[in-house]
């Protein structure tokens, strides 16, 4: 297993929810974490909070400017790059009948195209340090929650990026892995309009029972998961569910 202290971790959408969980988690361990994101105030305070270890950049990763930017701030803070947790992200949910081509499109090109297209800039980088590049999968490929097409056919396509990145990347040394999480309270909804943190946490609570665990998760049980991925040296290709039991389906009736 490669160890942490001193690696160099470029985190999208790490101002929040997964991407911020994953920043306090590797920066406890000792890596030098680089947070991106399009909103500069969450960002400076989860930086300020982690400390020196933590450095930002203002950017959307559907620009490929501040694609450039974003690995160059984590080249630059970490003296390389080990690490690309391709977490940004949105949400869009409705029925297929009210669907919005131009939405659609905007969602794809947040969650799948910002992110494979980030690989491209990160690809020299991670060769030369034989590292990692994670992206972020969702349950909404195993359990089928109605409106939620456009959001889980963005999963799906990272979930199969992932494979085909790993069989290309391999010979050049770099993994590539992704994390299947199951319900975790994060802002990724309210941020949409299309509910309110108090609503979300009330339909957290009442989610939870559909986990084999009995409840719903937290950011830092998935920054764990990402961590093994970025460690872990003989494993490439891998989905890795961590769920709580969700995508089990299990009833009690």
């Amino acid at each position: 297993m490669r160890e942490i202290n001193d690696m160099s971790v470029l985190i999208t959408g790490g101002g929040s929810g997964l991407g911020e969980g994953a920043a306090r988690h590797f920066a406890s361990k000792g890596a030098l974490v680089t947070i991106s994101g399009r909103r500069e105030a969450p960002l400076r305070s989860v930086a300020e909070d982690i400390g020196d270890r933590c450095h930002i950049v203002v950017g959307d990763v559907t620009v490929a400017a501040d694609r450039t930017r974003m690995v160059a701030a984590a080249t630059e803070h970490g003296g390389g790059l080990d690490a690309l947790l391709s977490n940004a992200g949105n949400m869009y949910r409705c029925e297929i009948t009210e669907l919005e081509e131009d939405k659609l499109l905007e969602l794809f090109n947040v969650n799948v195209v910002g992110g494979m297209m980030l690989s491209r800039e990160a690809y020299p980088h991670l060769a030369k340090s034989k590292g990692c590049i994670v992206f972020v999968g969702s349950i909404h490929t195993q359990r089928a929650f109605p409106s939620a097409s456009p959001y889980a056919a963005t999963k799906g396509a990272l979930e199969a990026v992932t494979g085909v990145l790993a069989a290309e990347l391999g010979p050049a040394g770099i993994r590539v892995g992704c994390v299947r999480p199951g319900g975790v309270l994060t802002e990724i909804n309210v941020r949409t309009g299309t509910t309110t943190m108090e609503e979300q946490e009330e339909r957290f609570k009442a989610i939870g029972e559909l986990h084999a665990l009995g409840r719903v998760g937290t950011a830092e049980e998935v920054a764990e998961a990402f961590e093994y991925l970025v460690r872990a040296e003989w494993t490439t290709g891998n989905v890795l569910t961590v769920d709580g039991g969700l995508g089990l389906g299990v009833t009690y009736a």
